[in-house]
């Protein structure tokens, strides 16, 4: 009988262990979890006219690209935490619109887009499912802009010079929802969803300008493990 009730008292103890293991691990104050995937950034493009001389309603479209992200975050209290998102550069095919809609791709530019957002994490740290929602900055980054034939055409037109163009970098306010999906104590699985407000401007060569809201939505989902 004794050593029946030591084994009981043992295995409470046991899993006791556990039970504190597992809240430990999970999203509690002070801890750290990495997350790895994929983000797709749509632009939501409102542009304004390309400056004199150009055909009125001279506008611009941005496509999306998708690519890896790596994501980092910490528990500052059980329901408050910070993130860092970073990844490879994404590269963003530029296309007329408005007046020059059909004109093709004008040129690509590649962005690296670093985020920092402060979330607010609903339910347990132990919950199976927990969704949050975030606020934050980006600034966004713009490398290796290259113009294509089709804008020297429409900018230079009769010159054999290309044309080239910079765009501005800029900060923009980022606002977040996501959900994580806890897979055991240490792993689990996380989607989200960014709307960034950012607007820039392109300068180009032939000195003239134009005014572009991107406006950008991601779209994230990857897998991620607590420290």
């Amino acid at each position: 009988m004794k050593k029946s009730f030591e084994g009981a008292i043992k295995l409470l103890a046991v899993a006791a262990a556990i039970t504190a293991s597992a809240a430990v691990s999970a999203q509690t104050a002070g801890t750290w979890s990495a997350k790895v995937g994929v983000n797709k950034i749509t632009p939501k493009v409102d542009s304004g006219d390309m400056s004199a001389p150009a055909l009125p309603g001279t506008k611009a479209d941005v496509g999306s690209d998708t690519e890896p992200v790596l994501v980092g975050t910490y528990m500052i209290t059980d329901n408050v935490s910070a993130e860092l998102d970073l990844g490879a550069p994404y590269k963003h095919d530029l296309v007329g619109a408005g007046a020059i809609s059909g004109t093709g791709r004008l040129g690509t530019a590649k962005v690296l887009p670093p985020t920092i957002l402060a979330q607010y994490r609903f339910l347990a740290p132990t919950a199976t499912f927990r969704p949050y929602v975030g606020v934050g900055l980006t600034y966004a980054y713009f490398t290796d802009e290259t113009g294509s034939g089709a804008m020297t055409a429409l900018t230079n037109t009769g010159s054999s010079t290309p044309t080239t163009f910079k765009l501005d970098n800029a900060f923009g306010v980022t606002t977040q929802l996501g959900v994580t999906y806890a897979i055991n104590e240490k792993w689990f699985a996380d989607v989200a969803v960014t709307k960034t407000y950012l607007k820039t401007t392109a300068h180009f060569s032939t000195g003239q300008t134009q005014d572009i809201k991107l406006d950008p939505v991601a779209v994230s989902a990857g897998i991620g493990y607590h420290f």
